[in-house]
């Protein structure tokens, strides 16, 4: 069971373990799909991404240089600056009107304070997510039921 990992790939710098965005990435996953690990980036902005940066798509992660991957880094820090207003996903951010695209733990961030500003607003969406129910209007008869859940009893005979 001996993992040489020269026989994997004969490059000596080859990175196993890239951290872009505060997100540790598998190297031997091709860019496109290593970088939609991270929470923010799906395939449209990974592949928006790849033609930005001007990299080849069957280029694996691991094989980018430090400049590369630097380049990588800054591409997704101003995504709002090279991407449509339609593909961001904080548009008319609340604190500052802008609109910006957020990723990994800035992205979560946001979305908790978001729905802690609409509980304290009490809007219906907050009050919603206050008593645990759905926010967008699903059926709640069957579905969404916490506890223990309850069958039809029978009368002993």
């Amino acid at each position: 069971m001996g993992n040489d990992k020269s026989t994997n790939h004969p490059d000596a710098e080859f990175k196993y373990k890239v951290r872009v965005s505060g997100t540790i990435l598998d190297g031997n996953k091709r860019v496109v799909q290593a970088l939609m690990d991270i929470h923010g980036i799906g395939p449209q902005i990974s592949s928006a991404l790849i033609k930005i940066i001007e990299i080849e798509k069957e280029v694996k992660l691991g094989e980018l240089n430090d400049a590369q991957i630097e380049k990588v880094e800054n591409a997704i820090q101003n995504l709002d600056q090279y991407l449509p207003d339609w593909m961001l996903n904080h548009r008319n951010d609340h604190s500052t009107g802008k609109n910006i695209h957020l990723v990994g733990p800035d992205l979560e961030m946001a979305t908790r304070e978001e729905i802690n500003r609409q509980k304290r607003i009490k809007s219906y969406i907050g009050v919603r997510h206050s008593v645990h129910l759905p926010v967008r209007g699903q059926r709640t008869r069957t579905s969404f039921r916490r506890g223990k859940t309850v069958g039809v009893s029978r009368r002993k005979r």
